[in-house]
């Protein structure tokens, strides 16, 4: 699926909070992450319930949203089908690019898997 122009602007415009989604057995999961969005692809590097989550169950979605003093500006939301991706050197170099847009440590989260999320309907707004 191809993400709206405007919405993959806003996607890369700026190191904000993405929040996932994931459930399993029914039971609903939402988290903070930090992203990378490029070409359609969206990438996370996490551990714990999430990655087991979306070992389980690889449908997720992904909501964005820029405030200003508590006032939406925009929002878009994702929804996708998550691969893990088990390979030290990809996750490393995943780590390194999403760590980057966050002025991190690149050594930041080194305990983390890569995931990579590819979006299967998108949708977005401005205010």
């Amino acid at each position: 699926m191809t993400v709206p122009s405007r919405a993959a602007r806003l996607l890369e415009s700026e190191p904000l909070m993405a929040h996932l989604a994931t459930s399993v057995d029914g039971r609903p999961h939402v988290a903070p992450v930090w992203y990378r969005y490029a070409d359609g692809i969206v990438e996370i590097v996490t551990t714990g319930r999430k990655l087991a989550n979306i070992r389980e169950n690889p449908q997720v979605a992904l909501s964005v949203q820029k405030d200003e003093a508590g006032r939406t500006e925009w929002m878009v939301t994702l929804l996708g089908t998550a691969t893990v991706v088990d390979d030290a050197a990809e996750t490393a170099a995943a780590r390194r690019r999403i760590n980057e847009k966050y002025d991190a440590d690149a050594e930041a989260y080194a305990d983390n898997t890569l995931v990579r999320i590819d979006i299967g309907s998108a949708s977005y707004e401005t205010y």
